[in-house]
């Protein structure tokens, strides 16, 4: 047995994604745990240097979290031999440049999602790491929530027969700053800063509706910017200009229709922050972040429409939840660790970029079909 040193590039790790869910709750509990063991023995200890614009905040979370290496130059931790991965969670207006850097140095590349701005960037980006053979991948962290592993459970087991149609709904309440901090970055809202709930969600939807239903190949999209002026992280107002707010309909390859509601302007009355609702010939199924409930065709009540009487159905009632049955790590942790035993054994890894580019792909489809009121077709891409 051998512990086997690897490092580490985390770029824009000082955001709020990149602090809770890429360093503290995937890397920092990585090493906590002793690394990552792989299947010859040894054992994976990731070596992170944090790299950011913010010296301030950097050297916060070296000293609070033991971890030796920080920098402010990009420049000289790409040079850097020793740091074999560069991983980018900085905004999406900044990443692909510095994608771009980390291929022509030869590193392998993890990335947050959108890939880059464009469906062509995107693509470029995919091409020039499979041209430079440099293994690479796209977090796609969702594939790996408790609910929708659940979820995925019930597909693999065949529990809907025929799956008609799908249902998502997510978002909830970001205030605006006048009275209550809003809970989201001010750039999201504003489309020149990379902003958008299209450009956000769709890059999800996209690999979650794929991997769990089917291709896509078909979109309907509504958007819409419903609070028109919010409060920055100065207390200054600004002019809201992308949205806050998405009404998304998807064909897919074997006919299943799915309806996708996301917004940030919505107050949440259902069992979780995201809910998937399926439903089938054989039984249906809503999955939230961690829970699953399920209602097979033989419990189905049966409801007759009377609006004159006082409901008789206890309708939430009538479901059953799907259990555990295993320990369900953090799913940003466990997609690293994946990644990790890719570059390091080999091992495989299919949410490459891609995979990226296909979600940043259904982000513009989606804004062409709004601007357009149309919908659009989903063509296959290549690299």
């Amino acid at each position: 047995m051998a512990n086997q040193k690897l490092g580490i590039i985390m770029n824009g790790v000082t955001g709020r994604m990149g602090t809770n869910q890429h360093l503290v709750r995937s890397i920092v509990a990585i090493r906590e745990q002793g690394g990552v063991a792989l299947s010859n023995g040894d054992t994976l200890m990731p070596d992170p240097i944090l790299v950011g614009r913010n010296e301030a905040k950097l050297k916060k979370l070296s000293t609070e979290y033991g971890i030796d290496r920080w920098s402010t130059n990009l420049e000289e931790a790409l040079a850097d031999d020793y740091n074999e991965i560069y991983f980018d969670s900085q905004t999406t207006v900044r990443r692909a440049d510095d994608i771009r850097r980390a291929v022509k140095e030869g590193k392998h590349i993890y990335c947050e999602k959108p890939t880059a701005t464009s469906v062509e960037e995107s693509l470029e980006l995919a091409k020039l790491a499979k041209e430079a053979g440099v293994k690479n991948g796209v977090v796609q962290d969702k594939l790996f929530l408790p609910g929708l592993l659940k979820l995925q459970r019930l597909i693999d087991a065949g529990f809907f027969g025929k799956i008609l149609s799908v249902r998502m709904e997510f978002g909830y309440w970001v205030f605006e700053g006048d009275w209550q901090e809003g809970q989201r970055p001010s750039w999201n809202y504003r489309e020149e800063d990379g902003g958008g709930i299209i450009v956000d969600m769709f890059a999800h939807w996209r690999y979650v509706i794929d991997n769990l239903f089917g291709p896509i190949r078909s979109v309907s999209c509504l958007g819409a910017t419903h609070i028109p002026e919010r409060i920055d992280e100065k207390g200054k107002p600004y002019t809201c200009t992308a949205d806050d707010a998405a009404y998304g309909t998807f064909e897919l390859e074997d006919g299943i229709i799915v309806q996708a509601n996301s917004s940030w302007a919505v107050r949440v009355n259902r069992d979780d922050l995201l809910t998937i609702q399926v439903d089938g010939t054989e039984g249906s199924a809503v999955a939230g972040l961690r829970d699953c409930k399920t209602q097979h065709r033989v419990n189905t009540p049966k409801p007759v429409w009377n609006p004159d009487i006082q409901n008789p159905h206890d309708f939430l009632a009538q479901w059953e939840e799907v259990p555990d049955n295993q320990v369900f790590d953090n799913g940003f942790k466990v997609q690293w660790e994946l990644f990790l035993k890719h570059v390091f054994a080999d091992e495989p890894f299919p949410w490459d970029l891609l995979e990226g580019a296909k979600g940043t792909q259904l982000s513009d489809l989606g804004l062409k079909s709004w601007k357009e009121r149309c919908w659009v077709d989903v063509p296959d891409l290549h690299v």
